[in-house]
């Protein structure tokens, strides 16, 4: 980020003359009340909300102003995890893990839920980094919060990402569920060496597990 601004339509100011740079291989928190701009920071990254002054640079791409092209590949190097889960609770753990795939293969195999075997066998290795390979076959809906997320997590693996952002992953969870989420992202990020962003209201929870920590 370079003097970064973000003003949404009505003229609320979400971000304000930001710099920041952020390391390849870093777990970086950042902790601030509701409304402080964490959510708008992440999104920013990856272009679903757009800059309106300043720069954002991803790996040497410009985010403002960039092509859908351009944005549609930076995503696809970009793992994102939800405070709300957004799973498909009609379908099975596995067909979850795999729309993380949705980028790299063409759309008349997801629609048809016909993955490669190869993908198959990608999403059952994510979910056992993330320990819940035993609920492959489950419908989604019939997991725990906690469970809800490892699939998440594991989804954002199978973009083999460079970056994972993480928007509140733990605030609709209980402590010990919490730190095993948060375990779970340390884990991977260095065991795989990518780059990780997570917004967090708790700022004990920040100074377990983060390299660093950013206030708003």
């Amino acid at each position: 980020f370079q003097n970064a601004d973000v003003t949404y339509p009505g003229g609320f100011r979400a971000l304000h003359n930001v710099s920041l740079t952020i390391e390849p291989g870093e777990l970086v928190v950042i902790v601030g009340l509701s409304g402080a701009g964490k959510s708008t920071l992440l999104r920013a990254i990856n272009g679903f909300v757009p800059i309106t002054a300043g720069s954002v640079r991803v790996n040497g791409t410009e985010v403002r102003g960039a092509r859908e092209s351009t944005l549609r590949e930076l995503r696809s190097g970009v793992g994102m995890i939800f405070q709300t889960f957004n799973l498909v609770h009609r379908t099975s753990v596995l067909n979850n893990v795999l729309m993380g795939r949705l980028a790299k293969v063409p759309r008349w195999r997801s629609m048809l839920g016909i993955w490669p075997a190869a993908d198959k066998e990608i999403a059952i290795q994510s979910l056992e980094r993330v320990e819940i390979v035993e609920k492959t076959y489950i419908r989604a809906s019939n997991l725990s919060g906690g469970q809800q997320q490892r699939v998440g997590i594991a989804r954002a693996l199978m973009q083999n990402p460079e970056m994972i952002l993480a928007d509140e992953p733990v605030a609709s969870l209980d402590p010990p569920t919490s730190h095993a989420v948060m375990s779970d992202l340390k884990r991977i990020s260095r065991e795989d060496g990518i780059t990780t962003l997570v917004n967090l209201h708790f700022i004990d929870m920040a100074r377990d597990y983060a390299d660093r920590i950013i206030g708003m």
